[in-house]
């Protein structure tokens, strides 16, 4: 199974058929969320959930994580990833996406609590136990202009 090649198909169908949502800049949990609906029907086999905070039956938290707002949990910040591919109520994670707005600000620090994206999903890989992770960032109001399937490296990031 091509994990990349379900996922830009996915992608690809947002960007046709819920081309108003980009194109109104509306809130990216609504992108997500139609972006999980077409993840479903890629990964049939496994539940498709959008800011799903359970690992099992416990809360999902990285331990090296704490978000910058500041914690008092010394086990760890409870985490809520923008979709998941899994089977609910057991430790199979098979792929986790956070996904942004081309026009988020969000930038990498240095340090174990970085909020970052990308540091969350290495994070999750290591700690949860996620066989994928994937970096997700959809063009929106000019920026879907210029899209096209030649730059969609720039858009789709596997990490490592």
């Amino acid at each position: 199974m091509n994990v990349e090649r379900k996922i830009l198909r996915a992608y690809r169908k947002v960007l046709s058929r819920d081309r108003h949502l980009l194109v109104s800049d509306a809130n990216e949990r609504s992108i997500t969320h139609c972006f999980a609906i077409y993840l479903r029907r890629e990964f049939p086999e496994y539940d498709v959930d959008c800011e799903y905070n359970r690992n099992g039956l416990d809360v999902k938290k990285l331990t090296r994580f704490v978000k910058s707002l500041g914690s008092d949990d010394t086990k760890g910040s409870t985490v809520y990833p923008d979709i998941i591919i899994h089977h609910r109520g057991t430790n199979d994670n098979y792929v986790v996406l956070e996904a942004k707005k081309i026009s988020s600000t969000l930038t990498h620090e240095s340090g174990n609590s970085c909020p970052c994206d990308e540091c969350k999903l290495r994070l999750y890989k290591s700690e949860l136990g996620y066989h994928h992770a994937f970096f997700v960032k959809f063009p929106i109001e000019e920026k879907l202009k210029k899209f096209s399937d030649g730059n969609i490296a720039e858009y789709i990031k596997e990490i490592n």
